[in-house]
């Protein structure tokens, strides 16, 4: 029982610690207060207040300005909660995709093809809302099948929508999410990540 509720309230911090990142890093500049950052990560103030303390000490932050963006990147990839996942093979994910009308956000390959077209959309990785998942089930094994594919769905935190953005019609995670989702995938994917990174740091992203 206590180590139970040890790990359900690690998790909870895990998420919390996520939240505050992932809206540090859509919005860096310091333009907004610690009330406004605890609101848009849907934390706290206090908890917000201690972990802003926290990566002061680490200095990637200064207040709410993030000063090293790297390196809470590289923060963030070391505590990510890695999703839960549920592969499938579609011959066409992104139609599928477009009628479905649940909510959704690309990441990965898909994702960053429609942001620099680095990469091949060899898979469709795409974070769903956790009480979707029979519907998106249904759908995809009604013309596809279940298994290691070139679909997967990725089911987390609902705050993993938070900055999200079309492209193409199409709806994409806030770059930072993407970034961070494209180091864990590793490979040539690193390598994505680290053009996407060059051009947050030139300002040359579009995302509205």
């Amino acid at each position: 029982m206590t180590y139970r509720y040890m790990y359900v309230a690690n998790v909870k911090r895990g998420i919390m610690r996520e939240r505050v990142i992932r809206a540090l890093l859509t919005e860096p500049d310091g333009s907004l207060t610690k009330y406004q950052l605890a609101k848009k990560a849907e934390c706290s103030f206090p908890w917000t207040h201690e972990l802003l303390g926290k990566l002061e000490v680490l200095e990637l932050v200064r207040g709410t300005k993030v000063t090293n963006y790297t390196g809470l990147l590289k923060y963030w990839l070391r505590i990510k909660i890695k999703p839960e996942k549920r592969e499938y093979m579609h011959r066409d994910p992104i139609s599928l995709i477009k009628k479905a009308k649940m909510p959704y956000a690309l990441t990965t390959y898909q994702a960053e093809n429609l942001v620099q077209q680095y990469l091949f959309p060899s898979r469709t990785d795409l974070y769903i809302k956790d009480e979707d998942i029979e519907k998106w089930h249904q759908l995809l094994t009604a013309e596809g099948l279940v298994g290691k594919g070139n679909v997967r769905l990725l089911i987390a935190d609902t705050h993993v929508f938070y900055g999200s953005f079309q492209r193409q019609n199409l709806t994409i995670v806030c770059i930072p999410q993407l970034i961070v989702d494209l180091l864990e995938e590793g490979g040539v994917c690193t390598e994505a990540a680290e053009k996407l990174l060059e051009k947050v740091k030139q300002h040359a992203i579009r995302t509205k």
